[in-house]
This record gives structure tokens, sequence and C-alpha cells, in this order.
């Protein structure tokens, strides 16, 4: 049984790891210094959503793979002329904060309704993919609140793999305490899967697919719908940096009981 599934993967964009990030207290609440200057980079877990849903899409013939992101929409602009290289996709932009000081509530209210808005939706091939954490955005409750505001029972967390079954059935690898790993099964569509890894490589670059994505991604820019991410409510006593410190000793001939032992003591104190 082969199916065309629509897949919609949420993801926003995220300052890029190697860049110092400074919390600052700004007029409308905590930010990062110099944000809008700092070189940006789509979420690391979105991307491997966004990655997964593309081989999924090519191994279903009339599959339709959709990136919804809430972004600045001048820095979202710059992370396209990348990410656009990778697979194919159609985008639908919404010019929002993409800070780690948003509220994941209101954050999965406009992505959802953002999907529901999405022209020919159809629930019974509806699978919504999205990162299991972020890099900004580390509540672990947007996907979880998506699915409820668009009425999908099934959400599967910490996602490594999906297999699709002969009869159509999703086998899903999640993740679970323990390092361990269990398999969930469901009849199909609609899903939220929320990924952690996946199991494949970022694709390579490919000038002809960004060429045939910016032909959509401009004008999807160009019609970015302005979201408010107000927060009401929200208040942080403060925001700062964790501090580094190390320790270092150099010790010989120690049994793996003792160090074990000494670690312990450390973590104690």
């Amino acid at each position: 049984m082969s199916l065309a599934y629509q897949i919609v993967v949420c993801g926003s964009i995220v300052p890029d790891p190697l860049q110092t990030l400074e919390p600052v207290t700004g007029p409308a609440g905590p930010a990062l210094k110099n944000e809008m200057m700092l070189p940006a980079w789509l979420d690391p877990w979105a991307a491997h959503a966004l990655f997964e849903g593309a081989h999924l899409a090519k191994a279903h013939p009339g599959s339709k793979l959709t990136l919804v992101s809430l972004s600045p929409k001048a820095k979202l602009q710059q992370v396209m002329m990348t990410v656009a290289q990778k697979v194919p996709f159609e985008l639908v932009a919404l010019d929002g904060p993409a800070n780690g000081f948003t509220d994941s509530a209101e954050t999965a209210a406009a992505l959802a309704d953002a999907i529901q808005s999405l022209a020919g939706r159809d629930p019974a091939r509806l699978l919504v993919f999205g990162g299991w954490e972020s890099a900004s955005r580390g509540a672990g409750t947007t996907l979880q609140v998506i699915a409820e505001r668009l009425g999908i029972a099934d959400v599967f967390l910490g996602v490594d793999s999906l297999k699709v079954a002969g009869d159509g059935s999703l086998e899903i690898l999640e993740r679970v305490e323990g390092g361990k790993h269990q398999v969930s099964r469901c009849a199909g569509p609609p899903a939220v899967l929320g990924w952690a890894t996946g199991s494949l490589p970022e694709p390579k670059n490919n000038p002809q697919v960004g060429m045939l994505n910016m032909r959509g991604v401009m004008p999807a820019l160009q019609k970015a719908k302005p979201v408010k991410i107000a927060a009401e409510g929200m208040a942080f006593a403060s925001v700062n940096v964790p501090k580094q410190l190390r320790e270092t000793r150099i010790v010989k001939d120690a049994s793996p009981e003792q160090i074990a032992a000494e670690i312990v003591q450390w973590i104690k104190s």
C-alpha cells in the first residue's frame, strides 16, 4: 500500500552555535545582544526532521514536503539561501521572534494555525514533523500543543527512525530512559513526530534544487504573515550564561571504583 503523504516540518532558525551568546534585557524583555547581527542556521533538530521528511517524500511518490517556520523574515531569508539547496520543499513563513524567550504555547498556536490554513490539507495523509528539542525553544512542549490544536492523538517524541509497513501503518523507534528505545506502531496518519537525530546524514548542496526552491521561497517570504508572541504574564527574574568551572587533577593507577567514588563526592559537595 503506497500513500502520498502531506509532510509538514515545523522549524525555526537559531544563532550559529559557534558564536558567543550574551543575554541582555531590552524594552520587550530578555534578548540576545546584537541578535540580528548573529549568523543564523536552521535549528539542528528541525534540520533532522526536514531531511527525514524529504527522504520519506522521495520514497512515496506524490508526497509533498512543507517547511513552516516562525522566524524573523530577514534572517530566515539568509538561512534559506543555504537550506534550499539541501532538499526540495515548499516554505510557509511566519514573521516573528525565534529566540528562546518566547512562550511555547503561543508559538505552537501560530504554527498550528498555519498548518490548518494549508491548501488541500488532508488529515488522512498529514504527518507533522519537528525537533524533539530545540537550540532556542527547548521547552519540549511545542509539538504536543500543536497536536492538541490539530486534534491529533498520536504523538511520538525522541524519534530516531520511521518505517512504513506494507499495510500503511507506521513503525516508529523512540528513545526512552536508560539509553533504550521502544518500538511504537500506529495505523497511519495523522501523527506528530518529534525527531531526535534521525538516521540520515546532512544532504549535500545541490544548486539545481536550490534554484527550484528559491522560486517559491522568495514569494513566501514576501507574503510572510506577521506574528506577535506577546508572552503576557511571563517574567524572567534573571538571564545569564552558565559559568564554566574546570578542576583538573592527574592521578595515576586509580581504580574505576576510586574514580567513581571521588566523582560522587565532588558532586555531593
